[in-house]
């Protein structure tokens, strides 16, 4: 590669690592050209990229770019997903693809904002429940102190009602007799 063309290389790499908000690696060796046309599709869907680079250059992009961190997820033959938006998704479409296809594509690592992701890490970050679900299970986790204390304080209140309301059953169903007056 020429002197000029590896410096842009560089600065292109370098842009996208500073972009990216989540950065998987991943092998790509056994991959046939349509396989990874294929892989690239899937992964354009969540908004991100997949590029297979070369190390020595990714080590300058990751230093130009502020990100060493990623460097101890290249090794090898090297892969590097890109993702901008939501990190979830492209581990999510990631393992999916290599689900489906049994391919021998396998994830090294990643970078999510700063912090270096394992390949077990990348894993479970694909398998986490849709934002809605979890959500939602914040929501409830934070309603549950509330409920409790709620059936807390209303508990007292509930067991009078109760009393009155079977006292009053009671008088209506005639089974308890008025008290009788003295001298009457």
């Amino acid at each position: 590669m020429l002197r000029e063309k590896k410096k842009q290389v560089v600065e292109n790499l370098a842009e996208e690592l500073s972009r990216s908000n989540i950065i998987i690696s991943t092998n790509y060796q056994g991959l046939t050209a349509k396989q990874m046309a294929e892989l690239r599709n899937a992964i354009a869907k969540t908004g991100a990229q997949y590029h297979v680079v070369k190390n020595t250059l990714t080590h300058f992009a990751a230093e130009k770019a502020g990100k060493p961190q990623i460097l101890s997820a290249i090794e090898g033959p090297t892969a590097l997903a890109f993702g901008y938006h939501n990190g979830v998704e492209l581990a999510k479409a990631l393992s999916q693809y290599i689900k489906s296809t049994g391919l021998p594509l396998r994830v090294k690592g990643g970078l999510l904002e700063n912090k270096l992701l394992s390949s077990e890490d990348v894993i479970r970050l694909a398998n986490l429940p849709p934002q809605e679900v979890l959500i939602a299970q914040l929501t409830s986790q934070l309603q549950a102190p509330m409920r409790n204390l709620h059936n807390i304080l209303n508990s007292p209140l509930q067991g009078l009602l109760n009393l009155l309301q079977r006292r009053i059953e009671i008088v209506h169903a005639g089974e308890v007799k008025q008290p009788q007056l003295e001298g009457g």
